[in-house]
């Protein structure tokens, strides 16, 4: 397979997508949330864009086709590979809630009490200052569709740490049950802000529509 190397920081195409929960980690990342937010609230007022934040969870690099894939075709991400603004300089946890974590806070996911999946690991530490706190507080709204995986407990639930409007899945984690009785991936019971409510089709097609 031949692979993709990266020859610079970072590349802009024609719009940005920020690729939920990889893009804004390098926003986040390399800035304290402090410095962050003071910034957000130093901008100039205008008119500012909407920011789409998409997490492919454990996904490898190699299996796009953009990234040197002989066998697996993603034409659709390919394109939004050709026209997003890509961030070819850092760095994920292996697993699911540390890298959430790492996405949510800017901070070393070990800092902010998330260091596994499961047994009370992934949960983000209450003290952390979220990306949706920061983008609510700068006069954003915002939402989150799918998976969540650090925390399904009160204090813990995404709509608890900045986000307004939620429909998200429990768990997640290897060795973890069903979120919901005889959930599957399809036709899903799934929880919007703090209800269960069923919806019918394919989890991601109803992920998706419910975001646009």
């Amino acid at each position: 397979m031949t692979r993709h190397r990266p020859t610079c920081c970072w590349q802009n195409g024609s719009f940005l997508t920020l690729s939920w929960l990889t893009g804004l980690l390098a926003i986040l990342g390399g800035l304290p949330v402090a410095s962050t937010f003071s910034r957000a609230e130093e901008a100039v007022p205008g008119k500012r864009p909407n920011v789409v934040l998409v997490l492919t969870d454990d996904q490898g690099y190699g299996d796009l086709g953009c990234h040197g894939n002989p066998v697996i075709k993603t034409p659709n991400l390919d394109r939004l590979h050709q026209e997003s603004l890509r961030l070819t300089d850092y760095h994920v946890d292996p697993t699911c809630s540390p890298t959430r974590a790492a996405l949510m806070t800017g901070r070393y996911s070990c800092r902010t009490g998330v260091w596994h999946t499961i047994m009370g690991r992934s949960l983000l530490r209450r003290d952390e200052t979220t990306m949706a706190e920061l983008f609510r507080r700068a006069g954003y709204r915002t939402a989150i569709f799918g998976k969540w995986h650090l925390g399904d407990n009160h204090p813990y639930h995404p709509w608890n740490r900045g986000f307004e409007e939620c429909l998200i899945h429990f768990g997640g984690g290897i060795g973890q049950g069903p979120d919901y009785w005889g959930n599957t991936y399809f036709s899903p019971t799934l929880n919007h802000n703090g209800q269960w409510e069923k919806h019918e089709g394919y989890c991601t097609d109803i992920f998706f529509r419910k975001a646009m």
